[in-house]
């Protein structure tokens, strides 16, 4: 992965986590924990972000309005979620995930779009609530602060209840052996409560998340019947997943 690869991916979890932790960085990217580190250091002195003992916080100024957020890579997301639109059709019942992607997903929702979506993320459920003809239903549970979710058995047993017929999911880290992966573990809890409640499971990211891993696995490949980044569906790096029999879009 080239180094400006890298510091878009260390940014992309920043926006999504607020922080990031060396090791964490060290083990998803596939490098020495130094390497990171002079990563690090350079964006901090780009003062794109604050490098503290065992790795880095955001520095983004805080808003008067604390739902509005600012979307790293924003035209790039749209170009992935717009692929992303034709599986949507009236009557469905959805779960969605948290993350800028499925947020970016939520704004470009048909206005004629009547669906049922549940969803543990404030930001998604405050977007939707603008929606005239979606059902949503918001699970509460205890709330993750930076990332604004909710996390906890609360929300897995509410999960457990639902029969979905599709999810979209977010994804920090995907690779061939591992699956999908993510930096918490609770939230990783909650994705696989998520996946075991639909028919259909469906992961949006961008492509500098190919390849990466995380400590703690959400699912197989297997589990999941479709992917979809920004990238042609032809492009090289998707070969290794649609010969696993993933969808790729």
């Amino acid at each position: 992965m080239l180094k400006a690869e890298r510091h878009q991916y260390i940014m992309d979890k920043l926006l999504e986590e607020q922080k990031v932790v060396t090791s964490d960085l060290a083990l998803a990217l596939d490098l020495s924990e130094d390497t990171v580190r002079r990563d690090l250091n350079e964006l901090d002195s780009k003062k794109l972000l604050k490098k503290v003992y065992g790795g880095a916080i955001s520095i983004q100024e805080k808003t008067d309005n604390i739902f509005s957020i600012n979307i790293n890579a924003e035209e790039q997301k749209k170009k992935i979620v717009t692929k992303a639109l034709p599986l949507l059709h009236d009557g469905q019942v959805i779960i969605m995930s948290g993350g800028t992607t499925n947020l970016v997903f939520a704004r470009l929702i048909p206005e004629d779009l009547k669906v049922t979506i549940y969803t543990y993320s404030l930001p998604i459920a405050m977007q939707l609530s603008q929606h005239p003809n979606i059902d949503l239903i918001f699970i509460g549970g205890k709330m993750q602060k930076n990332a604004m979710v909710t996390i906890g058995m609360d929300v897995v047993q509410v999960l457990s209840k639902i029969k979905a017929d599709i999810c979209f999911i977010g994804a920090s880290s995907i690779n061939i052996n591992q699956g999908l992966t993510e930096i918490g573990y609770e939230v990783s809890i909650v994705k696989k409560a998520m996946i075991e409640a639909s028919d259909k499971v469906v992961s949006m990211f961008s492509s500098n998340k190919l390849n990466t891993r995380m400590p703690h696995v959400v699912c197989e490949l297997s589990q999941l019947d479709t992917i979809v980044t920004e990238l042609e569906t032809d492009d090289p790096r998707l070969e290794e997943y649609k010969k696993l029999g993933v969808n790729v879009v």
